[in-house]
């Protein structure tokens, strides 16, 4: 966190919170979400300015409610997510990266959805796998290891019998609407 947010927490410890107003999308991108946005249930616009992103990506952490957040200064800002608290994207340096330029780290467990999202938890960060890195992804899965093709995997997700691993991780089949209790994230924070 960045010692001006600290400063100003010190100073003004009581401000109130504020939510639905920030989102984080399933690609990645921070989404400001004005009335209009929040009232017609809009994802809003996407947030372009390097300070600004780099401010937000300094200042993001989750509560002990498993709520997600922007410190901004005095306030919290409390964040929408669309599908993980972190999106994560392929790097070929670095392994996976998240929105926050992060590296997730090892993978520790991964599940996908009944829709091919992947999820993965590594390094105390939950995070989908961006849909346009999906592709790359799969070419590291194997089912009882052979390497997985798009039928087999097709198959798979359908109840089809084998074992999905992710490099050396098994990959649990889980529901989309199961993702935030099982991983332990808030998706819509509420007062």
């Amino acid at each position: 966190m960045d010692d001006i947010v600290k400063q100003a927490i010190a100073k003004w410890p009581n401000v109130p919170h504020c939510y639905g107003w920030l989102a984080l999308d399933a690609r990645g991108a921070w989404r400001m979400r004005d009335e209009r946005a929040q009232q017609l249930d809009l994802p809003g616009d996407k947030l372009n300015q390097p300070t600004l992103v780099g401010f937000i990506n300094r200042n993001y952490a989750s509560d002990e409610r498993g709520c997600w957040y922007f410190q901004n200064g005095p306030q919290r800002v409390y964040l929408n997510l669309e599908a993980t608290p972190f999106i994560a994207r392929t790097d070929p340096q670095q392994g996976l990266l998240v929105q926050t330029g992060e590296v997730l780290g090892d993978i520790e467990r991964a599940a996908m959805t009944e829709t091919g999202e992947l999820i993965v938890a590594g390094g105390g960060k939950v995070a989908k796998v961006d849909d346009r890195d999906m592709a790359q992804m799969i070419g590291a899965m194997h089912i009882d290891g052979q390497p997985a093709s798009d039928d087999a995997l097709m198959a798979w997700m359908e109840g089809g019998a084998g074992s999905l691993t992710l490099g050396q991780v098994q990959v649990e089949r889980i529901r989309q609407a199961a993702v935030p209790e099982e991983f332990g994230f808030v998706q819509i924070p509420q007062p």
